[in-house]
């Protein structure tokens, strides 16, 4: 049954800093619990004195609001109690839109980012969504990002890149403000849904995408209703099979390549496996091949990861010789060189 599984999942203990919420006045707006007007805040406050609340008094009377937990929508799964908040704050966009009918379940949670089983309206094309919905910025565990993001555009949430003469944008970003914390972070969401589409388009083994808001994006399941695609790292295959999907893995790492991306964090936990063919997941990371001094290491690292994988599998190969034969093949620059170099 579908508890079975989700009860084997990496469960995930969402803990809330209200000390990390500075502005009261956005969330009560954007949760729509109604704040009085400054006259009534003083009749108020002759009529009686009350004690001052603490923010965090009033952080938590604010996530109890029923205005945040009774949404316009419904859905089956039932969420941890400050997951609900964000859960349905970045979920509800897609509602709006008719692209799901529900969430069934949690399938996986993450540092940075949890994705939940969600059940399709009947116009789209997959019966079944994944939506990988990301965390509150106050509760990620981002990783280095920012070696993978030198040499790529800043992306609006519409998927544009925002030009260098956004002076207020880019002004943001370079001065680490709440709001250029925000526009990097729908950034990097927007480059995996980007990457999404160009490979899908491209003949690539990636989930079909389906959507993109500003804190979640959706793609097609992989999986059925009461079981999703496993990761690759948890499969033992047959020697044939392995033989196989390890060329398709690499096809797959040539095909980046030839189109100047590099998927940044690929290892057998980021390979679904299912009904014997695999599927690459998880492209927030993406490099770009021919802007990024760290590009050949990044590679590199990669092409072991996957042989690793398959050398446990009875599948021998060179990493560092695959590495060097296909970076020789379709990028025009040495390792740790850069067309800005170059100029």
């Amino acid at each position: 049954m579908l508890n079975t599984w989700i009860d084997n999942e990496e469960t995930l203990t969402v803990s809330f800093d209200y000390e990390s919420f500075d502005d009261y006045e956005v969330l009560a707006a954007r949760f729509g619990v109604q704040q009085p007007d400054e006259d009534e805040r003083y009749r108020s406050s002759e009529r009686r004195k009350p004690k001052k609340k603490s923010k965090q008094q009033e952080i938590a009377e604010l996530a109890e609001s029923p205005n945040i937990l009774e949404e316009d929508f419904r859905i089956s799964y039932t969420p941890a109690r400050y997951e609900a908040i964000w859960l349905k704050d970045s979920l509800k966009p897609f509602f709006t839109q008719a692209l799901m009918e529900d969430v069934l379940a949690l399938v996986k949670g993450g540092k940075e980012a949890n994705v939940y089983l969600c059940k399709a309206t009947p116009t789209m094309p997959t019966p079944y969504i994944a939506a990988k919905v990301y965390r509150p910025r106050q509760f990620r565990n981002l990783r280095n990002d920012k070696m993978y993001r030198e040499g790529r555009e800043l992306l609006s949430g519409l998927g544009i890149p925002i030009k260098n003469r956004d002076n207020r944008e880019m002004r943001a970003v370079r001065n680490k403000t709440a709001f250029g914390a925000e526009l990097t972070h729908v950034s990097w969401l927007m480059h995996e849904y980007v990457t999404l589409e160009r490979l899908h388009g491209l003949g690539a083994a990636v989930p079909a995408p389906l959507g993109a808001g500003e804190n979640a994006i959706l793609m097609a399941f992989i999986g059925d209703r009461y079981r999703p695609a496993p990761v690759l790292h948890g499969v033992t295959l047959h020697p044939g099979e392995a033989r196989r999907l390890f060329d398709v893995v690499l096809y797959n790492i040539e095909l980046m390549l030839q189109y100047g991306m590099i998927h940044g964090d690929l290892s057998a936990y980021n390979i679904l496996y299912w009904e014997g063919a695999v599927t690459l997941i998880d492209f927030p990371q993406v490099t770009l091949s021919e802007s990024n001094h760290n590009a050949y290491r990044i590679f590199q690292r990669d092409v072991r990861r996957v042989c690793e994988y398959f050398a446990s599998q009875g599948v021998t190969s060179d990493p560092q010789q695959i590495a060097t034969d296909l970076w020789t093949k379709h990028v025009r620059l040495a390792p740790d060189r850069t067309v800005q170099d170059r100029e």
